[in-house]
Parts: C-alpha cells; sequence; structure tokens
C-alpha cells in the first residue's frame, strides 16, 4: 500500500498536485508534480465561480499524477484562500471563587470560552450572508494572575486568561471545494488554510520567535501571516495579486489573458519578451518595458500588502518579510515592499530553494522557487494535523464540523449555539452584604452538571467525537439560592463584650444591628444588608441579659455617674444598681468565680437565644397592641474631634451617641483616662447635644 500524500493548491489562476512522502530522515519526497492552468476565468480573487469548470481541471491534473506515479488517487489534502478567512483575537479570563489549582480542563475550559467569545465578536461585526465555522484556534497567550506565563497547568491562581486567535470561514467556500474535488471523484483527506500551509514551509517554529511577516502573492489575492514570540499571531489578506498586473499587460499590448500572463513570467527571466497580439502580429520588446508598465501596479499592491502587515502587527513594521507564491516574482515586488515597510532590502526576500532544503524532488526538471512552497506546505500539514470535516448529528440537528484531529462533545455543542453555561453546573443566587464595613458573600449550592450522551452511551463534555455520532445533552441545572442567618455569622457566634455589674464581671454577646435595626440569629441575611456588630448595651439591656429587675427608685450609676435605664455601658465600663432580685445573677457570677473563662462563653450563648426571644416577643406584642410607629427624629450636626458628623434617628441626643458614629476604641486606654469635653468643658455621658457643638475625645497621657 502507497504512503503517498496526494496535495491540491487550488488557486485562481491554476491547480498545482503533489505527490510524495516523508522517508526515515524526516525528509518529503516529492515522486510527481503537475501545474494546470484554468481554461476559463473559473475562479476569481481565491474563490470558485464555476464548480464544473474547476472540477474538470482537477480531474485532469488527478489523471496526469496518476499516470505519473502509476497508481490510483482517492483521497487528496486541500486548501482554502484566505480571501474568505475571518480571524477575531481577543481576550478571556476567568476567576476561581477561591485559589486553586489549575488543571487540563480548566485550560480547555479557558480555550473553549474564548472561542465562544470570538465567535459572538464575529457575530455581532459579520456584514455577510455567511454563516461561519471555526475552523481552528491558537492561543498567543496564557495569563496567570494577570502575570505572562507559558503554560498554566498545576500552578495556583485565583484568575487565568488568554489571549486567543481563532479563525472562520463560510460554509458555502467549503461545500464549494469539497464539491470541486468531488467531481474528480476525489475525497478529503485533509484540509487547511492557503497562509498556514505557506507558513509551516516558509518560516520553521524557531524562527517565529521573532517578529516576521509571510506574504503570498498568488493570482487573485496575497494572503498574510504575522509571527511574534513563538506563535502566528495574525493572519490577513487582500484582494490585490498577479492577475491585475497581467491585466495591466492585455490592455496595453493588445493580447489575451493567457497570453499577458506568458508575457509577465518570461519577464522574470529573459531579457527580452516575443509575443503575439490579436492582429497575430508578432512583437519582441524588452523586459524593462514590462518592468515600466507594472511598476505602478505592483506600488499600489505592495503599499496595501505593508499597511495590511501595520495593522495586524499593531500599527508597526516588522522585522523582516519572507514573500512566496508567483505574484511575488515580478520585478520589483520584494523593492517596493521593503520600501513601504521601511526595511532594509534585504530583510525583504523571495522564499524558494533555501525553505525548501529538506524537501526532494523526484523529477529533476522542477526547480525549487516561491511558486511551489505552498503546494508542499499543503502536503506537510497532513503529517502535522490531519483533518478535515465530519458531520454529526447534535440534540437533532445535523453538523458539519471541521475536523482538526482533537474534536470532542463541547465543540460540537458550540457549533450548535448550545449556551456554554448550560454545559456546566450552575451555582444558585449568592447574598453579598457587608459585616462592619467589609464585604462578604454567602454563596449558592452548586447544581447539576450537563448529561450528555454519544450514540447512546454516558459520554462527557470531553468525550472525541466519531464520525456520524449522535449527540444529546440535557442542560445542567442550578444550585439552591444562599441561605444565610445572623446566627451563621463568625461575628455573632464569638464576638463578646465584658462589664462590670456590682463588682462581678459579666461576659455577654454584641448585638448585631442589620441596617440600623436589631435582629435575631434567625434572621435570613439579604442582599445588600449592611450588618454591625454593636459595640455598646443599655442598662435596660444588661438587666434583660442577667434576667434581673433594677430598682429604678435607687440611684444607678454607669462609671460612677448617675444613669438611666436608657444609658448606654460601653466594653469594661461598671455598672451599680440595685437588683429587686437576682438569682440568675448570683448563679451566674458564681460560676464564673470557678470557671470564668468557660462559663463566660456557655452564658453567652444562653443568651444570645433569650435575648432574641425576647426582642422578637416583644416585637409582636407591640405590633397587636400599638400602631404603626411613624418616623420620628430630628438629625443633629457637629464636630468631633474637628470632624463634622451627623446623627439621625432620635428627636434629642446625648453625648454617648457620638459613640455609633466615630472609630473609637474604648478598650485602647491602656491604663489611660479618657478625657471627653463639649465646646472645652468636661462632658457628661448623659449629657444633652445641641446643633453645632465641638466635641473631644481623646486619651489624656499619663
Amino acid at each position: 500500500m502507497s504512503n503517498n500524500v496526494f496535495g491540491l493548491d487550488i488557486g485562481t489562476r491554476n491547480v498545482v498536485g503533489t505527490v510524495g512522502y516523508k522517508n526515515e530522515d524526516e525528509q518529503f519526497v516529492v515522486v510527481a508534480q503537475y501545474n494546470k492552468e484554468h481554461e476559463t476565468r473559473a475562479m476569481l480573487d481565491g474563490q470558485i465561480h464555476d464548480i464544473g469548470r474547476v472540477g474538470r481541471t482537477i480531474n485532469k491534473v488527478k489523471e496526469a499524477l496518476e499516470e505519473q506515479t502509476g497508481e490510483t488517487l482517492s483521497e487528496v489534502c486541500i486548501a482554502a484562500a484566505g480571501r474568505v478567512l475571518k480571524t477575531v483575537t481577543t481576550h478571556i479570563e476567568y476567576e476561581y471563587p477561591e485559589e486553586s489549582v489549575v488543571t487540563d480542563e480548566d485550560i480547555h475550559t479557558l480555550d473553549l470560552l474564548g472561542v465562544e467569545k470570538a465567535q459572538s465578536i464575529l457575530k455581532e461585526n459579520n456584514d455577510t450572508q455567511y454563516k461561519f465555522y471555526c475552523v481552528g484556534y491558537s492561543t498567543i497567550k496564557y495569563y496567570l494572575n494577570d502575570e505572562v506565563f507559558i503554560n498554566l497547568e498545576a500552578h495556583k491562581a485565583m484568575k487565568i486568561g488568554e489571549d486567543i486567535i481563532a479563525t472562520f470561514l463560510p460554509e458555502d467556500v467549503v461545500d464549494g471545494l469539497y464539491s470541486a474535488v468531488g467531481q474528480a471523484n476525489l475525497t478529503v483527506a485533509n484540509m487547511t488554510l492557503e497562509p498556514i500551509a505557506a507558513i509551516n514551509v516558509a518560516i520553521p517554529e524557531n524562527f517565529r520567535l521573532l517578529n516576521i511577516a509571510l506574504v503570498d502573492v498568488g493570482a487573485g489575492t496575497s494572503d498574510i501571516s504575522i509571527t511574534r514570540d513563538g506563535s502566528i499571531i495574525a493572519y490577513g489578506m487582500i484582494p490585490h495579486a498577479g492577475d491585475e498586473l497581467t491585466e495591466v499587460i492585455v490592455q496595453q499590448y493588445l493580447v489575451d489573458f493567457k497570453t499577458a500572463e506568458a508575457m509577465k513570467l518570461a519577464s522574470t527571466v529573459d531579457e527580452e519578451v516575443t509575443y503575439k497580439d490579436i492582429m497575430s502580429i508578432s512583437h519582441t520588446i524588452p523586459s524593462k518595458e514590462i518592468w515600466d508598465l507594472v511598476e505602478p501596479v505592483v506600488d499600489r499592491i505592495t503599499s496595501e500588502v505593508a499597511e495590511k502587515i501595520r495593522e495586524l502587527n499593531g500599527d508597526k513594521t516588522v522585522s523582516a518579510c519572507f514573500v512566496v507564491g508567483g505574484g511575488g516574482k515580478v520585478h520589483g515586488f520584494t523593492e517596493h515592499l521593503a520600501d513601504h515597510l521601511e526595511l532594509a532590502y534585504e530583510r525583504v526576500a523571495l522564499r524558494g530553494e533555501e525553505v525548501l532544503g529538506e524537501v526532494i524532488f523526484e523529477q529533476p526538471e522542477i526547480k525549487k522557487d516561491p511558486l511551489i512552497v505552498t503546494p508542499v506546505g499543503i502536503c506537510l500539514n497532513y503529517y502535522d494535523q490531519k483533518n478535515n470535516f465530519i458531520m454529526v448529528h447534535f440534540n437533532g440537528e445535523r453538523l458539519k464540523l471541521y475536523d482538526n484531529n482533537h474534536l470532542t462533545v463541547v465543540d460540537a455543542a458550540l457549533t450548535a449555539g448550545f449556551p456554554n453555561d448550560a454545559l456546566f453546573p450552575k451555582r444558585g443566587t449568592p447574598i453579598n452584604f457587608t459585616v462592619n464595613g467589609a464585604q462578604r458573600i454567602a454563596r449558592g449550592e452548586a447544581g447539576d452538571s450537563a448529561v450528555v450522551t454519544m450514540n447512546g452511551q454516558p459520554a462527557n463534555i470531553n468525550t472525541p467525537l466519531e464520525p456520524n455520532c449522535e449527540i444529546t445533552i440535557t442542560p445542567s441545572s442550578a444550585g439552591e439560592d444562599a441561605i444565610y442567618t445572623v446566627g451563621q455569622l463568625e461575628e455573632f457566634r464569638n464576638s463578646a463584650m465584658s462589664f462590670v455589674v456590682n463588682g462581678k464581671r459579666v461576659t455577654c454577646p454584641k448585638f448585631v444591628e442589620v441596617n440600623g435595626v436589631l435582629e435575631p440569629e434567625s434572621y435570613n441575611i439579604k442582599e445588600g444588608d449592611a450588618i454591625e456588630t454593636r459595640g455598646y448595651y443599655t442598662v435596660a439591656q444588661v438587666a434583660e441579659f442577667l434576667d434581673v429587675v433594677i430598682d429604678e427608685n435607687h440611684e444607678i450609676l454607669v462609671n460612677n455617674k448617675p444613669a438611666t435605664m436608657d444609658t448606654l455601658v460601653y466594653e469594661n465600663f461598671s455598672l451599680d444598681c440595685t437588683f429587686d432580685s437576682d438569682p440568675l445573677f448570683e448563679e451566674e457570677t458564681a460560676d464564673s468565680e470557678k470557671s470564668e473563662e468557660s462559663e463566660e462563653a456557655k452564658a453567652t450563648e444562653d443568651k444570645k437565644q433569650t435575648i432574641g426571644q425576647r426582642k422578637e416577643q416583644k416585637e409582636q406584642e407591640q405590633q397587636e397592641s400599638e400602631p404603626e410607629p411613624e418616623e420620628v427624629g430630628q438629625p443633629l450636626t457637629v464636630r468631633v474631634n474637628q470632624d463634622e458628623i451627623t446623627l439621625k434617628g432620635k428627636d434629642s441626643y446625648v453625648f454617648v451617641d457620638v459613640f455609633d458614629y466615630i472609630d473609637f476604641d474604648l478598650k485602647a486606654g491602656g491604663g489611660r483616662a479618657v478625657v471627653t469635653t463639649v465646646n472645652g468643658q468636661d462632658a457628661q455621658y448623659s449629657q444633652i447635644l445641641n446643633e453645632g457643638d465641638n466635641i473631644e475625645i481623646y486619651w489624656k497621657e499619663n
């Protein structure tokens, strides 16, 4: 059985067929090559216009090669022209909920997100009637926590990203190529893109660290590729090439197109050109006359090529430029291109024999020149990436996919427009809130993954595709929305404050305010809630916590100053009062003397529920017996340590109210006394405040 590969370069002016194989030294051996011009202009600017005529030309090339090789050719490698190629370069990122180790699946998912984004961008910008298919993609750069990395796998990251270039072809272009080769009784073994085929020969991978442009000048189009930092970073095309030079010769010398093409080619190798015009009159002219005639067109084409190169390369020139293809052989092409790129002439050169050093031609008459770089590249691409289009059925829909030998179920899903978020399990709605000003999030539950089958058997999104397989995907589901209560907050479970009550230290839990309102531990936190742990009790709340009744007929002292049931008691404040009865208090303080630390914590937990239940009971009683209170209170503006603050929510305000509005840690005294003044006078905690009062609060230095 033959190991030969059959490649066809189906160009605007001619079809070049190549048959060869790779030997043991990894050299490509060309055993046969044949070039046949189209009988008529059946292709324009790289696109098939007359499938029947192109098919007949392909068949003649095939028959000639079969005669040379003595074998029947049934499979062929082809390439699509860059004229109909669409490329989208974009950036995609994925942020983990928490620092995670990057897996190969994570990277694959990132690629898919990038392709999906590129498809969306192309769809938005598509001003044609074509339906485009992604025919391949390559990563330009990876990012780990916003830094460029060569490989992301196994690194820890909070965020990963990549720059990706995706390439697309219209469906009718692919169908036209398949139909044309089908008329020659050939099936497609592999399909690539002409600029990819050319660059794989003309610019080896070890050169791609350099910023180099490759220009493949054909008859109808000039295809452009750019390399940098080890990758192909861009593809492009201008719809101008060798045929425009030929058309100028047609008009000037009154010859048919075929004669003009021969004159153009002869002028590149001979000093004189002989031809017959349409009147059958023979002429002989110097080749320089043709050079001078086509020079304005050459200058215009090279100017547009240079402009496109700069556009693809970030609005700057490249370090060097290689030219392949028959159109690039015309006199003055590389010199004009160098001028427009502002490069030295030696930095812009035709690539032919020097890049075909690993290619052996068994036919001695074949000359290694730029014209055959792309045909050889088409054959070599078969070894690098065997691919073609395959058909699959996805959820009942028939799809055509470009097979790059790595197709998986998820590629079919993307082609079918299946939503990316329906492939992966979705979490329920999270709750975003703040605790003491710090952002906090409670995440929803994870949902179920999509259910994937292929040919009736369980599969997953990374299962390789098989031709004509039946794929079904049941979309993933969302998990339960987040539910989070005040009682689950660490600040509620673990925070406490202590007071000295009648000489005994008492530890109490901190109250929690949600949006300025006291809430029990059973309160369900809502989106946007602002939660604060309150750093004080009122005298009445201390009594409620201790489950005692204070005799208000006797003096109440807070920090040895007269107080009322509404006076605020902060961390380490002292409260002296008379109880009507205090059995629970006595029991708690006796226990605390035995094991103060552990029992204080237990008392704190026990009292949380008691306070919460009493609060809910009182609220319920008020709702049943009292009408809904109207909102009261007048704002009051004062200055505290030179900062202006506005107190809200009351009809009148006392000195201690300002502690709700300032950041002053009453536990940071370190043995020092706190100084409090209003308008320069010593202040009382229960002193009534007035508009514009000037307040100072600071620690007195020893």
